[in-house]
This record gives structure tokens, sequence and C-alpha cells, in this order.
């Protein structure tokens, strides 16, 4: 058996093992990964995007966002584990955001021109950080690895490759792809799970998870005749915006008891975007 061929048959082995893993909504799906790789990997990349990206230095404005996405982080239930997550404002007219494993945000002032309300900016960090709770990215890179397609995106993760191409596949693989040039979007189930995972978390913060519709229908009217970064790898569509309104019963239940806990976020835009 060549050497592809024992590849494919281990990490088909490891997917029998792995197939009883589920997603935060019960789907089922493999990850080959665990924690502490996923984490070093974040933690990498991340990194090297404060390398690479003009970190916005304007105190009230990293001052507000630490507030939006505190207050979010403060409601990830327990068994994620406890983290203090790091949020860094970078210098961009991009319209995004993204969250990566081992706790880490980063947020665009593109973004914060598009989220015209602290409770925009939670939907969209909520989401985020969503993605990282219901590691989607391990799911993607485990996926890759089993067609026998991404062993050297895997790789990355495991600390054993620092070829430059693979890295940006790597990259892409946490949701960064956009930025990196290459496009390796989440699947509509995964998206649909960071939709409705991080409205819960943002209403159970004290935001007002009607902001989430609102957001979307901004981030539609953004890109004018183009598409803003942010749905080039979260399509937004009426689907979605439905799948939300179908859920905001319960996260406008989550806002009022959590208004009713003192949790009210008062996380104050700086007027230099308001314009």
């Amino acid at each position: 058996m060549n050497k592809l061929g024992k590849t494919l048959l281990l990490a088909g082995s490891l997917a029998v093992l792995l197939s009883c893993s589920a997603s935060p909504t019960g789907r089922k799906r493999v990850l080959l990964y665990d924690d502490a790789k996923m984490s070093a990997l974040g933690a990498q990349s991340f990194e090297e995007i404060k390398q690479q990206e003009k970190i916005y230095s304007d105190q009230a404005t990293n001052d507000y966002v630490a507030c939006v996405a505190n207050a979010v982080t403060a409601e990830i239930p327990g068994h994620y584990g406890e983290a203090d997550w790091e949020v860094v404002v970078f210098d961009s007219e991009q319209v995004n955001a993204f969250a990566l494993p081992g706790a880490h945000i980063g947020v665009y002032t593109g973004l914060i021109k598009v989220a015209e309300t602290p409770d925009q900016l939670a939907t969209v960090i909520g989401h985020e950080i969503s993605h990282v709770l219901a590691e989607h990215s391990n799911e993607r890179l485990s996926q890759n690895q089993i067609a026998g397609i991404g062993t050297t995106v895997a790789a990355i993760a495991i600390g054993v490759s620092d070829n430059i191409e693979h890295k940006g596949l790597a990259m892409a693989a946490l949701g960064l792809g956009v930025q990196y040039g290459v496009l390796l979007p989440y699947g509509r189930t995964q998206e649909s799970e960071a939709d409705l995972m991080g409205l819960d978390l943002m209403a159970s913060a004290g935001f007002d998870p009607k902001a989430s519709v609102s957001l979307w229908q901004n981030m539609a009217k953004a890109g004018g005749g183009s598409v803003p970064e942010f749905l080039s790898t979260h399509p937004s569509n009426q689907t979605r915006i439905s799948d939300l309104e179908q859920r905001m019963a319960r996260a406008t239940q989550l806002q009022k008891q959590a208004i009713a806990q003192g949790k009210s976020p008062q996380c104050l835009r700086p007027a230099s975007f308001n314009d």
C-alpha cells in the first residue's frame, strides 16, 4: 500500500472511531484534532495577522469593541471551558470580523461602520465566536484530511509545515480565507449553527436579538454592486433571516431574563463612526 493509501486508511479508521462526535445542535460529524492543536493554530494565525494588519489605536473604539465582546463571551456556557478572549481592532475598510480557536477575536473598522449599534456588532461577534465553540474549523480540517486532499493543510494544525501557501489554506480553514486570498467558506449547516448559537449568546448578554435581522440587511446593502468581505464567506439571504426570526421568541425571552438579572451592556459606539 502506498503512502497515500495508508493515509486514507488511517483517516478512515479515525473517522469510524470519532463518528459519534456531535455538534452543539446534535449533528454528527468527525473531529480529528484536539483542542490544544486547534488553539495553537489559532494563536499562530492571530499573531501573524497582527503582524500583517494595521492595529487601530483609538482607545474609544477599542473600549467599545471590547465592551461588546466581553459581554458576549461572558455568556459562553461553562462546559466550553474558561478563557480570556483577546480582542483586537484592525484599521481596515473591510466589512469583516473573525474569531479563532484559542480565544481570539478580530474586528475591522469597516464592520463598525456597517454594524450601526452595539446590538448589531454583538450579532457578528456572537456569530463568529459560535464558529469556534462549535469547532467548525476543526470539522473542516478533518473533512479535508479524510478526503485525502488536505493532508498538508491538516499538518499546519499539528505544527509540521511552514509552507506559506499551506498556511494560507490553514487560515482559510479558520474562516480567514477572504483576507488571504483563499476561499474556503463554511457550509450552510455550519453557518446556520453559528447564526442560532450566536443569537442566543448575544441575547443572553442583554443585547436586542431583533438587531440580528437589521444587521444582515445592512450587510447586504453595504456592498452596493459588490459583496462585502464578511458576506463572501457568510452568505446572507432570506432563508437566514427567516431562520433568525423563527428563533426570535426564544432569543427575546433570553434577553428579558438577562435584563432581569441586571445585564444591560452600556457600550458606547464612538461618534466618529456615525457619519
